[in-house]
């Protein structure tokens, strides 16, 4: 007997990149704070990118306290992460009633899905990173943590990597520059007030007196590069420093690069003339 194929339809397997969302707390309202404080600024951070909520490590929390599992009221959940242009559609990592109430709002689930955590930097020799210069460049963490986003290992069909975004003009005070996806190149002045953003690698090939954060969706291996640094704010996968904390004398108004070294206590912002 001959099979005659559908002329209809296919069916294929297909990938889909998506981000997730660690949750550490059932706290609505201080999601609610960090959410904003940490992507309130940057409308276009996510493009109704598919996301995943993760629990594992809020249930792994409870266990080591040896507290009971928390009921999270999932309708309120999912409304608020759509308001930051993310499409919640699976779960993981719940407890038995946390699922089934996921699976309840229209959350598919997804215990296969892997969370790939970025690669620390290989830390440099101790001769180019001194305890004096280790002590300056030291930075503080974010006051309240935010929740945590990352890829998770479900690759997309090859394509085609991004250029960097190259940006010819000065940065006024007020203006806000993103490149998703990729580095960001700067040919002018970053005044005081301006802000730019980057999933890589920032170069500014001028002085550099706004905010600079690079490596803005976690990649730990991600520098900034400027030809003054005089920043009123650098970070690197949310790891910061600001100006009420000074740039070292031998750094500021002068070419420099900006890394995050591995150390026993965390990675730590660190810079190096050039």
């Amino acid at each position: 007997m001959t099979v005659v194929p559908p002329a209809s339809f296919e069916i294929k397997s297909a990938n889909l990149p998506l981000v997730a969302l660690l949750l550490k707390s059932t706290d609505l309202g201080a999601l609610t704070r960090d959410l904003k404080t940490r992507f309130g600024d940057i409308p276009d951070f996510f493009d109704h990118d598919p996301l995943v909520i993760d629990l594992t490590q809020l249930n792994a929390a409870a266990r080591r306290t040896g507290t009971d599992v928390e009921s999270i009221d999932f309708p309120a959940l999912l409304n608020l992460l759509r308001q930051y242009s993310v499409v919640p559609i699976a779960i993981k990592g719940g407890s038995p009633a946390q699922m089934a109430d996921g699976l309840a709002a229209g959350l598919l689930p997804a215990p296969d899905a892997r969370v790939v955590a970025s690669s620390p930097p290989t830390p440099e020799p101790e001769r180019q990173v001194a305890p004096a210069k280790q002590a300056a460049s030291s930075v503080k963490a974010a006051p309240t943590p935010a929740p945590v986003t990352a890829p998770v290992a479900v690759q997309p069909p090859p394509e085609a990597p991004l250029g960097a975004l190259v940006i010819n003009k000065p940065l006024r005070s007020g203006q806000q520059i993103y490149a998703r996806g990729r580095d960001l190149v700067v040919l002018a002045m970053v005044n005081a007030g301006a802000e730019i953003i980057a999933d890589g690698h920032i170069h500014v090939y001028a002085p550099l007196r706004g905010k600079a954060m690079a490596g803005a969706r976690g990649n730990t291996e991600a520098r900034i590069f400027a030809l003054s640094l005089e920043a009123e704010l650098i970070s690197i996968a949310g790891i910061y420093r600001t100006s009420e904390n000074p740039l070292p004398a031998n750094i500021l108004g002068k070419p420099a690069q900006v890394r995050l070294v591995a150390g026993p206590d965390g990675d730590k912002l660190v810079m190096d003339a050039m």
